[in-house]
């Protein structure tokens, strides 16, 4: 079996390295957090999209490349790499692989073109206060001229810079429905959250919000949620493998300079033990990340991959990072060196649409539905 990446794939790879390398450089993103305000590098956005990379997988006929989810999950791995302050994940698979799955055309045309030049910022409110993105308890209720949109919606990435946000409401006798709404609509309120990773969330507590019926995704509003929920959670998988590698990397890098007893770090036994441990879990990473982008992009079911590779970017995840503050002691605390923004970013992507326990559950009522 080939496990190498296609000439394309890899071409992909490179270019986000390239330019994520060049423009989003930790004395640059720090220096974008410094400024206050919204954790967003437009700059930096706006550089990707006329790279192609923000509508790496929009269709040619909307403005983008019309590539596959592994491109899409190794350009998500040179973010999570830099921990870059940009809506890739929002923009490109929360609302953009929906779109471009389930939408009318005229919902494409609509959405996607702006997607792809980095013009506009689209996201998804898959989570209310119950914490399970397959809870819904927004309503919408039909009438005349569309619907009427009541509930709350927490934790919406990129929430309040949307210009369009995929929500999904429960319609009149149970079915679940997902509308596009624009978030300055009459009725809509917004509220920004701080995150530990910095990254911008807001709640939006919908009061009456009027949306057209031609704004409803065509299709069963569940099957699209469900489908939604499991990209968005191998993409943050991919998320996590950057963050872990460069963890790793920069850990490395310190334990051969730092020296303790006139000898580098790096040389103690129990040092080499735990960053062995931490290599081991970012392969681990690796593997079932890369085992779930590969069933996605081959149209194949997904889902049991998914939560299994979730499980690992959640608990291998948190345990490399760890493993890096402590190997660097005070120094990886300091938010003049990069080590604390992959730290904070791993748990945050550790909780995001389920942490480790939700994903050991969902495995588990796999196996217990498989036949005797």
């Amino acid at each position: 079996m080939d496990f190498s990446f296609s000439d394309d794939e890899q071409a992909v790879a490179d270019l986000a390295k390239q330019i994520l390398g060049d423009l989003a450089s930790h004395e640059h993103v720090r220096k974008v957090e410094k400024a206050g305000g919204a954790r967003f590098d437009r700059g930096l956005w706006k550089a990707m999209a006329e790279a192609g990379l923000s509508g790496i997988a929009v269709p040619e006929s909307c403005g983008g490349a019309g590539l596959g989810f592994l491109e899409l999950a190794l350009i998500a791995e040179q973010i999570g790499r830099r921990a870059a302050p940009v809506p890739f994940i929002e923009c490109a698979v929360l609302a953009g692989l929906p779109l471009a799955e389930f939408g009318s055309e005229d919902q494409k045309q609509r959405w996607l073109p702006g997607l792809a030049a980095g013009e506009a910022v689209l996201t998804a409110a898959l989570v209310e206060d119950s914490g399970d993105a397959g809870a819904v308890a927004t309503t919408a209720t039909q009438q005349d001229d569309g619907y009427r949109l009541d509930g709350r919606k927490i934790c919406v990435p990129f929430g309040q810079l949307a210009d369009c946000v995929l929500v999904p409401a429960v319609e009149a006798g149970g079915e679940l429905g997902v509308f596009l709404v624009d978030p300055a609509s009459e009725g809509c309120e917004l509220t920004e959250l701080d995150t530990t990773s910095g990254q911008p969330e807001a709640i939006l507590t919908l009061a009456g919000v009027r949306v057209a019926a031609a704004d409803r995704l065509p299709g069963a509003g569940k099957e699209i949620v469900e489908w939604i929920a499991d990209r968005a959670n191998a993409a943050l998988c991919w998320l996590a493998l950057g963050a872990c590698e460069e963890a790793l990397a920069l850990t490395a890098e310190y334990s051969k300079t730092r020296k303790q007893f006139d000898m580098p770090i790096a040389q103690f036994q129990a040092v080499g033990h735990r960053q062995a441990d931490a290599y081991i879990d970012t392969e681990a990473i690796r593997l079932t990340a890369w085992q779930a982008a590969s069933r996605i992009a081959d149209g194949l079911p997904a889902s049991t991959e998914v939560a299994l590779a979730k499980f690992w970017a959640a608990e291998g995840g948190a345990r490399v990072v760890h493993a890096a503050q402590h190997l660097h002691g005070g120094v990886g605390v300091d938010r003049d060196y990069p080590l604390h923004r992959y730290f904070l970013y791993a748990k945050q992507l550790e909780l995001t649409l389920g942490g480790s326990t939700q994903q050991l559950l969902k495995i588990g009522q796999h196996l217990a539905e498989l036949p005797a």
